[in-house]
């Protein structure tokens, strides 16, 4: 395949491409490819900008990237726009295209981070530009981060800089990120999710133990049935349904626009009813808990004496302690549960300055298009900001097409995002940090 020039691309598409041909694969438990390699690209993009960015390794080739921008009235608090530089495995076998090779056809970047987060990096980077290049500052300063190891709970990027560096944020107060200022379309209209809050995330391990024997042997303490029994029991339960006040408001919302009541047809129908919308949107309505690895044994005929599951929950903001009891109570005593990673949820409410300017920003763009919050399934490095006062939002944004099913690129096959959306986000984001 030919590759498009640079000279066909917006400066967005170049930089998250690039972004996308540096595999920093994290695989989860501290194994990764690394981000010293993007990192010091972004690095050196922000020092062309005139900025003084700084490289901090928690590990070795686990790098993330800080600058600071001076805005016009400093004495106002600081924003921090911040995105990751980590991605998920890909396997290239079920992939159609290259998922490290950039690869730009029929109007979009494919490539595994297209979504995740490479191209609000790219975003970031040209938006900030573009007022810098024009002898312009941004409204207030801005803390500009580029995260590592995201993809696992931050705590080799995020939470690492959060603990050893934290006057890199001084000043500030409120953060945007990824995972909002999407469009979705509700009933021939758009509209735009913005992300005011997340659920936590409490990642568990499984360890059953029993009997090693021959697999000829009749054995009844075994440790992979008992695993077995509880993977089914955790993957199979129902959680009910229960509403936070964001989700109130956007189940309220997506009523007025879709002309459904939520009284009559239930909370899941409506967001059903939202499309594609529903694979972010059906999660935040009660807590998930998805089995998501398996190990065990090392020869057929041999019964092993322990097996291992992890098991991802998420649950809505506080109810940490209270699933963790359930679960326990689910699987009962004979496996034990060891807890890997623990992070809050978050919640902030949909008003005040920094909404009230995305809103009028979005507006601008795309005039008559509501703005309508939302509690996102999984997690930011919000989480970890959120330890310094500082109030985070998603808002990387986006406008799609209707065709485009946008949350299943997230972690997905064939992940892509349209090129035309890549410039839509550039020029959102400079009109925002311009103003805001």
């Amino acid at each position: 395949m030919t590759d498009t020039p640079d000279t066909a691309l917006d400066e967005t598409a170049v930089i998250a491409r690039d972004l996308i041909r540096f595999d920093t694969t994290n695989y989860g438990e501290g194994r990764s490819n690394g981000e010293t390699d993007a990192a010091e690209y972004v690095e050196a993009r922000l020092r062309a900008l005139g900025l003084a960015p700084q490289l901090f390794e928690s590990d070795p080739g686990r790098t993330s990237v800080v600058a600071r921008v001076e805005g016009r009235n400093s004495a106002k608090p600081a924003l921090v726009v911040h995105g990751h530089l980590d991605v998920v495995p890909a396997d290239p076998r079920n992939w159609s295209v290259d998922p490290f090779g950039g690869v730009v056809k029929d109007g979009l970047l494919w490539g595994r981070g297209a979504v995740d987060m490479k191209n609000m990096d790219a975003m970031i980077l040209t938006a900030v530009g573009d007022i810098l290049a024009a002898g312009e500052q941004p409204e207030r300063d801005l803390v500009l981060a580029f995260f590592a190891d995201e993809e696992d709970g931050g705590r080799r990027g995020s939470h690492f800089l959060v603990d050893t560096q934290p006057q890199l944020f001084a000043g500030a107060t409120e953060a945007i990120s990824e995972v909002g200022g999407y469009s979705i379309e509700l009933g021939g209209r758009r509209a735009y999710l913005l992300q005011t809050g997340e659920k936590s995330l409490v990642w568990i391990k499984l360890i059953a133990r029993g009997r090693a024997a021959h697999g000829s042997r009749l054995i009844r303490d075994n440790a992979i049935t008992k695993l077995a029994e509880a993977v089914v029991a955790i993957g199979r339960r129902e959680w009910p349904i229960q509403l936070t006040d964001t989700t109130t408001r956007l189940v309220a919302e997506l009523g007025r626009l879709l002309d459904v009541d939520p009284e009559q047809v239930g909370p899941d129908e409506v967001v059903i009813r939202t499309g594609t919308a529903a694979g972010f949107i059906l999660a935040t309505l009660r807590t998930t808990s998805n089995p998501t690895l398996l190990e065990a044994g090392y020869k057929h005929n041999v019964i092993p004496d322990t097996a291992e599951a992890l098991v991802d929950i998420r649950t809505l903001p506080g109810e940490e302690d209270r699933v963790l009891a359930e679960v326990r109570e689910l699987i009962g005593d004979d496996v034990e549960i060891q807890v890997m990673h623990r992070d809050i949820g978050l919640e902030a409410e949909f008003g005040g300055e920094l909404v009230d300017a995305i809103t009028g920003t979005l507006e601008r763009h795309d005039p008559g298009a509501p703005v309508l919050p939302y509690l996102l399934s999984g997690g930011t490095d919000n989480k970890a900001l959120s330890r310094l006062g500082i109030t985070g939002y998603g808002f990387a944004p986006l406008r799609l097409p209707s065709d485009l099913d946008f949350p299943g690129m997230f972690h997905g096959v064939d992940e892509r995002v349209p090129l035309e959306a890549l410039v839509f986000g550039r020029s959102v984001l400079r009109d925002l940090l311009r103003s805001y």
